[in-house]
């Protein structure tokens, strides 16, 4: 008897599992957005925009991440249906004492959200640059199969706050 290729929809089931699987665990910090401009008019359906949000390091006191990212409008948009572009931009800043809550590894996620229906994430990671105390964030997008060239890096000296001496970022690192 000849074997029968899966039906589309067992395919379809595989994918999203796959996808799940390879997301991994969801961090606790929500960003917050910030504001929204409109970029791209259209007449009957929600404008394309730029949306502004703030995050707050999970794991590190005191540092807080602003990110801009294209949100499509259109038909698309409104159903949450639309493959978001991958650019990002990125900027870090210490606002406060900073007070490292456990350690970590370099290159550990401090936010992760979906930018299309199934496969591209766009995620923003930390680093630790322990011979100058610099924290690094990256933003960047990945999908399933291939990643994206796009991506922004932030910068911030761990400085001393409120007469403290400075903890050293690579203390923390594991």
């Amino acid at each position: 008897m000849p074997s029968r290729s899966p039906p589309a929809v067992s395919r379809l089931a595989l994918a999203l599992l796959l996808a799940a699987s390879a997301a991994g665990p969801a961090r606790a910090a929500e960003p917050e957005l910030v504001f929204r401009k409109s970029t791209v008019f259209k007449l009957l359906t929600p404008d394309d925009k730029l949306a502004t949000y703030e995050l707050d390091d999970p794991d590190v006191d005191g540092v807080a991440c602003y990110y801009t990212i294209p949100e499509k409008g259109g038909v698309a948009g409104i159903f949450g249906v639309a493959e978001q572009a991958s650019d990002v931009s990125l900027a870090c800043r210490q606002y406060g004492p900073v007070v490292f809550k456990e350690k970590f590894e370099q290159g550990d996620v401090v936010h992760r959200e979906s930018r299309s229906l199934i496969f591209k994430r766009m995620q923003i990671v930390r680093g630790c640059d322990a011979k100058r105390n610099v924290l690094i964030y990256m933003a960047y997008s990945d999908k399933l199969i291939e990643g994206s060239p796009k991506n922004a890096t932030s910068a911030v000296p761990v400085q001393p706050w409120g007469g403290a001496e400075a903890p050293k970022c690579g203390d923390w690192v594991k």
